[in-house]
This record gives C-alpha cells, structure tokens and sequence, in this order.
C-alpha cells in the first residue's frame, strides 16, 4: 500500500509535523529523506530495506557510492542527496564550534569529529585550534595515511599552531578497522605533541579516535 493510502497518523510526514522530529523511528526518518518508492515498495520499505542491508543509519552515512546504491530503487540521485544533507549538517556543527568554549561542549564535539572522520577509508590526522578562550579558530587536516596509519610529524604542527596563534588544539584521528583502542603508537604520539607543544605555551586538551560511530577520548580515559 502506498504511504498516501496509509491512515494520516501513520504517515511520516504528517506524524513529524504533528508530534516533532524524535517521535519518529530511524525507519521513518529514512523515508523523509527518501521521499519516493519503487513499484511495490514504498519509500517506507525502502528505507526498511536499506537499514537492514547496513545495519544502521550510522553505517549507513558512511557507506559508498557502490555500496549505497546496491539496493534496487536507490541510485545515484538518493546517494548525492545524502552526501549534500551529511556535508551540511557538518558545516552546521562546524560553525557551532566556532561560538564560545568548546569544552562546554564535548557532544557537539564528538558529533562533528564523527561525521568528518567515520566515513574516511584511510587515516586521516586532523586537529582543531584554539584560542585562549577555547573558541574555535580553525580545523585542519595536518595528514593522511595508508588503510592502517598515518605519519604524524610534530614540527608541522608546531608550524600550524604558530601560524593561527593558538592557545589550545584539539587531536583526532579516525580508525579505519572501526576500533577506537588506542594502539601503543597512538599513545606515544600523543604525549610527544603534548610536551612539543608545551615548548610554545600550546595546551593538548584531548585527541579523539573516531571508530565505528564511537569516539575515545584521551582525556576522559586519563591518557593526556
């Protein structure tokens, strides 16, 4: 059956403007985004469909294109709509960083740090600058790495730290396997940019490892 043929308070876009946005299901919200069926299924379906093949919507955000489009009904058209809605919703949070202290705001932190990272096939090293009020100045990618790792040299980031005149940065660095464990290099690295840094009056505050839709904090784990 065809959602317009369905009760109005089973449709998802009449039960989203009538009860608000987290009443519904990650199914539901699929559908929105999706707008339109196949013959025989309904965007509804569809989007069934494709959170069953993924797992869920986080795997399904960092999906590919080959990926994302096995499914029939879902092509090249739903998988650029879905890229311009995660790029968008990154730079959102990206200005949202940029106003006030950054510390009072650790899950808009881990929010934006995900969608950069998780989807990345390779490691990637980036790191967020800051000035003495822990207000976001700039975010850079300072290095990019094989499948497994990334050379990381603290002299360039010494260099990029002079050259917005921080006060504080902020580390993160994605995992491509989906594990968050920090490895004994990740360690090592870590506290050799923390005491590089020191040498220029520049705070570690954290570095984060993005996984599968997790993050890992160095600081909360009591290793910075």
């Amino acid at each position: 059956m065809a959602i317009p043929d369905w009760p109005e308070s089973e449709r998802p876009r009449e039960k989203l403007i009538k009860n608000g946005v987290s009443s519904l299901s990650d199914t539901e919200l699929l559908a929105i985004f999706l707008r339109t069926g196949m013959v025989g299924k309904s965007a509804v379906d569809l989007a069934r469909d494709l959170l069953k093949q993924f797992g869920s919507l986080t795997n399904l955000f960092a999906a590919n294109q080959h990926a994302f489009c096995q499914l029939p009904g879902i092509g090249i058209a739903k998988y650029t709509q879905l890229q311009a809605v995660l790029e968008m919703a990154r730079r959102a949070l990206g200005d949202e960083l940029k106003n006030g202290d950054i510390m009072n705001s650790p899950d808009l932190v881990r929010n934006y740090l995900r969608l950069t990272l998780q989807n990345k096939a390779h490691e990637v090293f980036i790191a967020i600058f800051l000035d003495a009020k822990n207000c976001t100045i700039a975010t850079e990618e300072l290095f990019k790495g094989t499948l497994t790792q990334t050379s990381v040299y603290p002299r360039e980031v010494v260099k990029r730290a002079l050259f917005h005149n921080a006060a504080a940065v902020i580390f993160a660095h994605n995992h491509p396997s989906g594990v968050t464990e920090p490895s004994h290099a990740d360690k090592i690295l870590t506290q050799s940019l923390k005491q590089t840094l020191a040498l220029i009056e520049v705070k570690v505050l954290d570095h984060f490892i993005v996984g599968n839709g997790t993050t890992m904090s160095f600081a909360e784990n009591g290793l910075i």
